[in-house]
């Protein structure tokens, strides 16, 4: 007996395939430390965008959103050849006078708040549209600051090889980049900022900001949520140096477009833009890529780094690089050691996630290409995934949030294997 024929592989499909998988995980139930243990107080907020690239076929790509106004998923309308969202309306992530988050307080009242609306670049955003309170993507931030700094080597304004200090050490380039973006090093993306300063891609005088050559460039490329704004020439980009949350933003879908942008394995880009040509040239683009490949925090949306956690749950099933694994199996990154031995699980492991995720109290993201290794899969999709559900959401101090999200990452996989792996006949050599 054959087996069934899968229905065809669409946008509408998609959409609802991630949206039944959110639902599915029942994130209105995750357990809130601030709520003492007990359920969230409110529906979660998830922005998840995925485009799956099928052999032979062309690019299906979806986005969806969840929130308290929201709990049962929103899809997001794309302007034509997958441009903006023409039927959300973005707001701006917040913080008080003393830099502390608050939209995401069990007592927040959102609509006594005053929201500031994103740019999106979509021709007209439908005036009745949702609106979606943008989570900040915490590290995953890094990604931007990353493709910026290989901008300014493009354009010759610095090397991966140079020497820079910051913080009176100095270290190439390279160093710096690899630690932000593998390790996720806090200090390295300090370092990087200054650099982007120095470089002159970005400028302040009088303590304001003046000229933003990220926005200018991302704008170009039809990328108008990713910011990188009010960052400082000493490589301030945290709360309490006036950005952080509020000023540096992402939305799933720009990010995945940025992601889109870097894959050289994917098709050209459809939408339109200024500027048609590579977004790097190949020498930086291949540091961008080695950075993301390197990634050891296996944590959010693939969990290899944490499979001797107690309650473990698999997600994307992913390699973890073996620079991450010490002589006894454990994990080991950024001075943390995960339990548990990971070799065998990780040399079977039949798929690679280059990618940056980023957790803190109250949020979580991930971000990145998919790929299959050889002999093992030949998927090909790109995913993000932006949430409020940081680290008081985690069940054990060394989870980065709930196994929901794994979870979830784990349900995408599973229902975009049998549609991008490729189909062999039977009797077929």
């Amino acid at each position: 007996m054959s087996a069934p024929t899968l229905p065809p592989l669409t946008a509408e499909a998609l959409a609802e395939a991630l949206r039944q998988a959110v639902l599915a995980r029942d994130f209105g139930a995750t357990p809130d430390a601030l709520e003492g243990g007990g359920p969230v107080r409110h529906c979660p907020s998830l922005d998840l965008a995925v485009v799956a690239f099928p052999e032979g076929g062309a690019p299906v790509a979806a986005n969806v959103l969840f929130s308290r106004d929201l709990p049962q998923g929103w899809v997001a309308r794309h302007e034509p050849g997958c441009g903006p969202v023409a039927n959300v309306r973005y707001l701006a992530d917040q913080t008080d006078a003393l830099f502390n988050s608050v939209a995401w307080q069990p007592e927040a009242q959102w609509n006594a708040m005053a929201w500031t609306p994103l740019p999106t670049g979509a021709r007209q955003t439908d005036p009745q549209a949702p609106r979606f309170v943008q989570p900040y993507p915490a590290s995953l931030l890094k990604l931007m600051v990353l493709v910026a700094v290989a901008r300014c080597v493009d354009r010759d304004e610095v090397r991966w090889d140079d020497g820079f200090g910051f913080a009176e050490m100095t270290r190439p380039v390279r160093t710096w980049a690899m630690d932000m973006m593998a390790q996720s090093s806090n200090e390295a993306t300090s370092a990087m900022v200054a650099l982007l300063h120095r470089c002159g891609m970005i400028r302040r005088e009088g303590g304001v900001e003046v000229h933003n050559g990220w926005h200018d460039w991302m704008a170009r490329h039809g990328l108008h949520t990713l910011r990188l704004a009010d960052t400082t020439p000493e490589g301030g980009w945290q709360n309490r140096t006036g950005a952080g949350v509020g000023h540096l933003q992402m939305t799933a879908w720009d990010t995945v477009r940025l992601l889109w942008l870097l894959d050289p394995l994917a098709p050209p880009a459809p939408w339109p833009r200024q500027d048609n040509g590579p977004l790097l040239s190949a020498p930086q683009l291949k540091v961008v890529l080695d950075c993301l490949a390197a990634q050891g925090v296996h944590g959010i949306l693939s969990s290899a780094l944490l499979a001797g956690l107690p309650g473990w749950v698999p997600g994307i099933p992913a390699q973890l690089p073996a620079q991450w694994i010490d002589r006894q199996g454990d994990g080991q990154v950024a001075g943390d050691c995960y339990p548990g031995d990971l070799r065998a699980a990780q040399a079977e492991a039949p798929l690679r996630f280059a990618h940056k995720t980023g957790t803190t109290e109250n949020y979580a993201s991930d971000a990145g290409i998919v790929t299959g290794r050889p002999g093992l899969a030949r998927r090909h999709y790109l995913v993000a995934v932006l949430t409020n559900l940081g680290t008081r959401y985690a069940p054990h101090p060394l989870a980065f949030s709930t196994w929901r999200l794994p979870a979830l990452g784990a349900a995408i996989d599973a229902f975009l294997a049998p549609h991008l792996e490729p189909k062999v006949e039977p009797g077929a050599s």
